[in-house]
C-alpha cells in the first residue's frame, strides 16, 4: 500500500504533467459541463460580503473568481492547487481580492481559525489521507466557520464518465482499479465514508444530499471521442495503448454515444454530493 506521501507525489507529477496539460486544452469544454454543479454549489456555500475563503483544487481559478465577487472588496479568496500549469492560468485573471498559491492543500500552512468557509467543486477526492486533509482545513476555520464542497457519487451512477470507459476497455490497457480507501474521481463516492472523514476531522452538523444533473459531454459523439484523449481516464489508457487501440476504442465509443446525440449535444445523466458541515 501507497503512503501519503507518495500518493501526493504520484497526484502532484499528474497535474503538473498531463493532467494539468490536459485540463488547460479542455477548459472550455469542461466548464460547460460543469457549469450547472458549479452554480448549484457556490449557492449552497453562499459566500457573504466580507469573508475570507479558501477555494481547494481552484484549477484555472473560475470558482475563485465567483467566490471573489461575492465576498467583495473587504473579503479575499485563497486559491490553492497542486498544479503550477493550473495555477499559472488562474494568476492571469488577475483577480484583486485573490491570491493564488501552488501546493498540497492537505499539507499548507494556513492560517489558524482565520476562514469563514472552505469550498471546492470537485478538488477534495485526491488526498492519501483525507482525514488529515480535512483536520487541516478545519484548524484553518474560525468557530463558526463552514466546509461547503460538490463529490462526485460512484461511477454507476454516473454515466457521462462510465459509458465511454466502458465502451473502450476491451480494446486498451487495463486501468488500475482504485481500492475503497484510494484518492480518485469517485472516492467519495459512499456517503459513509464522507461522514467519517468529516466527523474524524472535528466537523460537525453534517449535511450529505444528492444532485442529480445531466452532464453536457460535446455537441455530438464524434467531438466527445476527439476529446477523449485529452484528458480523464481515458487519456491515461490512451497514454499505453497503441494506434490501432485507440482507434478501435474510439470507434466503440463512437458507436454507444451515437444513442444519445440531439440538439442538445450529447448528454448524459451526472451524480454528485452536496456535502456541508460546520467546523465547531
Amino acid at each position: 500500500m501507497k503512503t501519503p506521501a507518495e500518493l501526493a507525489a504520484e497526484q502532484a507529477a499528474y497535474w503538473n504533467g498531463p493532467g494539468g496539460q490536459g485540463w488547460l486544452a479542455s477548459y472550455a469544454r469542461l466548464e460547460r459541463s460543469l457549469l450547472d454543479i458549479g452554480k448549484t454549489v457556490l449557492a449552497m456555500a453562499a459566500a457573504r460580503t466580507g469573508e475570507r475563503v479558501i477555494d481547494i483544487g481552484c484549477g484555472n481559478g473560475g470558482t475563485t473568481q465567483a467566490l471573489a465577487a461575492a465576498v467583495g472588496p473587504s473579503g479575499h479568496v485563497l486559491g490553492v492547487d497542486i498544479s503550477e500549469p493550473l495555477i499559472g492560468a488562474a494568476r492571469a485573471h488577475r483577480v484583486s481580492n485573490a491570491t493564488f498559491v501552488v501546493g498540497n492543500a492537505a499539507t499548507h500552512p494556513f492560517e489558524a481559525a482565520s476562514y469563514d468557509l472552505v469550498f471546492s467543486r470537485f478538488g477534495v477526492m485526491f488526498f492519501g489521507d483525507p482525514v488529515a486533509a480535512f483536520r487541516n482545513f478545519q484548524q484553518a476555520l474560525k468557530p463558526a466557520g463552514r466546509l461547503a464542497f460538490v463529490c462526485w457519487r460512484k461511477p454507476d451512477e454516473n454515466p457521462w464518465g462510465l459509458v465511454p470507459v466502458r465502451a473502450a476497455a476491451p480494446f486498451l490497457p487495463p486501468l488500475p482499479r482504485p481500492g475503497p480507501e484510494d484518492p480518485g474521481q469517485y472516492a467519495f463516492g459512499d456517503p459513509a465514508r464522507v461522514e467519517r472523514i468529516l466527523k474524524e476531522s472535528g466537523f460537525s452538523a453534517i449535511s450529505i444530499e444528492p444532485l442529480d444533473v445531466p452532464i453536457w459531454m460535446g455537441a455530438d459523439a464524434a467531438e466527445v471521442v476527439a476529446n477523449a484523449g485529452r484528458f480523464g481516464p481515458l487519456a491515461r489508457a490512451f497514454a499505453d495503448a497503441t494506434p490501432e487501440q485507440i482507434e478501435k476504442a474510439k470507434s466503440a465509443i463512437a458507436t454507444v454515444l451515437k444513442p444519445h446525440e440531439s440538439a442538445a449535444g450529447v448528454v448524459l445523466p451526472g451524480a454528485c454530493w452536496l456535502v456541508r458541515a460546520s467546523a465547531g
